[in-house]
């Protein structure tokens, strides 16, 4: 097993033809990550953020332009794949279609001439490994299985080969949603049991937060933010990370502090708890809520905005309803009870306690709520 380093890693891509006049494009942007070994790090950001360029990076498929990659002390950054140890899983399986899932899983000892004792050993371990029911998969052809079951059988081909490290891109998207539920539950359960440390890029944060020890948010190529999904979520390094963290996501309205009053659009305000009022510059702000954050009330309040209703959704899979309208021109969600009426307007007041506040023109963050002491 083995940790990962990168330090200061560049990748430069080139738009089309290379040319003298071609400006290169930093695929990834001086990335500096350390995962700890048998952890699993979840990497998450829109289509084109890097993602796959820096599973790419760490497993040799490419080379970093500056920068080292290092597995434990060793700098493997001009290593091939297959001097590294690591085990890819990808999205479409990549396995031999007219090979049984035994042969599939052997076919590494053949290549590299081990023996056939070893070969059926280290089939024999993870056969067992794997769980029940996988014996039954090796002699299946690979065109007889499921989708679940070959990423199962693509999952024991790399562990059958001890890698240093996992690498897994996208490896459940081409499932229907309860087999993926299912299936990343078994993959969880078998990177907690192997403690191999894993890098697994998904575009679907529901995924990333449940599959990963921590999560790393990528956007053009640069990181975002690196922590657990309590700190992104409750201390987010900026709107980026706040609007992408979060469903339905954060409502961010513009407004304006004077003194401690704050004006959202033309004839609504709030008073703001002093404390609060004093650790912020006076001015046009960012004011931003999650969808419970919100104090619902069905007639004016006091101090209220209202809302316009265009829906109430309901997921009584999840027990939980939202309120979605507009306030200011700006979109807005606020849990509501399961049973909450359908109504064509709503009040909202901010819980001062679970709001945050960015600046009017950057993504900076000026204020927080941090992570809630539960305990």
């Amino acid at each position: 097993m083995s940790s990962v380093t990168l330090e200061h890693v560049v990748k430069f891509y080139y738009p089309g033809i290379a040319a003298a006049d071609t400006k290169p494009i930093k695929g990834l942007n001086d990335i500096n990550l350390h995962i700890p070994d048998g952890e699993t790090l979840s990497v998450v950001g829109p289509s084109g953020c890097g993602k796959s360029t820096l599973l790419k990076v760490i497993a040799g498929l490419e080379y970093p332009d500056e920068g080292r990659v290092l597995y434990n002390d060793l700098d493997v950054s001009k290593i091939t794949p297959q001097d590294r140890g690591v085990g890819m899983v990808f999205q479409d399986y990549a396995l031999y279609p007219t090979k049984e899932g035994k042969n599939n899983m052997s076919y590494y000892f053949e290549v590299h001439h081990r023996s056939q004792e070893e070969k059926e050993q280290r089939l024999r371990e993870t056969a067992e490994l794997m769980g029940i029911g996988f014996e039954m998969l090796m002699g299946r052809q690979v065109d007889t299985l499921s989708g679940g079951e070959k990423q199962r059988v693509g999952i024991a081909r790399c562990i059958v080969r001890e890698p240093n490290v996992f690498l897994m891109d996208e490896p459940i998207s081409n499932l229907d949603a309860k087999l993926r539920e299912r299936t990343r539950t078994e993959i969880r359960r078998l990177l907690k049991k192997f403690g191999i440390t894993t890098l697994y890029v998904t575009h679907d944060q529901q995924e990333a937060i449940f599959m990963g020890d921590r999560i790393a948010v990528m956007r053009t190529g640069s990181l975002e933010q690196l922590g657990t999904f309590d700190e992104l979520y409750y201390s987010p390094a900026n709107l980026f990370v706040a609007s992408l963290i979060g469903s339905p996501p954060i409502s961010v309205l513009p407004v304006v502090l004077d003194q401690n009053m704050v004006r959202v659009g033309e004839h609504a305000s709030l008073t703001l708890p002093d404390h609060l009022a004093q650790s912020l510059p006076q001015g046009k702000l960012r004011l931003a809520v999650r969808p419970e954050g919100w104090l619902v009330a069905r007639e004016p309040q006091p101090e209220s905005l209202e809302m316009n209703v265009s829906r109430i959704e309901r997921l009584f899979t999840e027990r939980a309803a939202f309120a979605h309208g507009e306030i200011a021109g700006a979109p807005v969600s606020a849990v509501v009870p399961l049973d909450f009426p359908e109504a064509k307007k709503v009040y909202l007041t901010p819980d001062w306690q679970r709001a945050y506040f960015f600046a009017a023109d950057a993504e900076t963050a000026l204020f927080v709520p941090g992570v809630p002491e539960l305990f």
